[in-house]
């Protein structure tokens, strides 16, 4: 664990704005009050020096998301960011551990759209092996990210595991699911309007999930 790090964090909490995050993230977790801006200010000497080293320190950030303070698992999140180039494909388990502890909107999004989409490109075989088992998981957070795992990959999307995930879900009461299924199919919609037109057409969603899915038709 990076001592300075942890120290230069520490050194400029706020309580203020703590119970502000806080309170935003319905007291989900406790917060140092450290605002992304800077927050990213006061990392970027870490994460300069994580990209250097082109490897993953899988210890250290468990360490970080071992802390209390939520802007730890954020530091985390965006050390993995900045190597996720260097991740392989077994790495997937532990990406998995980390969706599935301190769970909550804030982070799982950030790991699926950025960390475990770009891995499962690399490795198809991921696919098969992980996500289509998250995308008939009981934990909300696995099969959120089951669903938006290829949000960003536009014309590398695969439709019909696209549609295979969605219809896994689209009789879901939870919140969570039913706005991720609308927020992907509404960026899908960028890429294949007609698609998206199509699909709702065919299927039954929830309500939420429509109105998300159909912003831009």
């Amino acid at each position: 664990m990076d001592e300075q790090l942890l120290n230069t964090l520490y050194a400029n909490q706020n309580a203020e704005k703590a119970f502000q995050m806080a309170k935003y993230m319905k007291n989900q977790f406790p917060f140092l009050g450290i605002i992304k801006p800077e927050r990213v200010r006061l990392t970027s000497p870490f994460i300069k020096e994580a990209r250097q080293s082109k490897r993953v320190d899988w210890e250290m950030v468990d360490q970080l998301w071992n802390l209390p303070e939520r802007e730890f698992q954020y530091v985390a999140m965006s050390y993995l960011l900045a190597v996720r180039n260097y991740l392989q494909a077994e790495d997937i388990n532990k990406l998995e551990a980390l969706l599935t502890a301190k769970s909550w909107w804030d982070m799982v999004d950030l790991l699926a759209c950025n960390a475990v989409g770009p891995l499962c490109l690399r490795f198809k075989e991921l696919t098969d092996s992980h996500i289509l088992r998250w995308a008939e998981s009981e934990n909300i957070w696995l099969a959120r990210s089951a669903i938006l795992f290829q949000l960003k990959y536009k014309d590398q999307t695969d439709p019909e595991l696209l549609r295979h995930i969605i219809l896994q879900n689209s009789r879901s009461q939870e919140f969570f699911i039913n706005k991720a299924i609308g927020w992907v199919l509404r960026e899908y919609s960028k890429t294949d309007k007609e698609w998206v037109r199509n699909f709702l057409a065919e299927h039954l969603l929830s309500r939420l999930s429509v109105r998300e899915a159909g912003k831009y038709l």
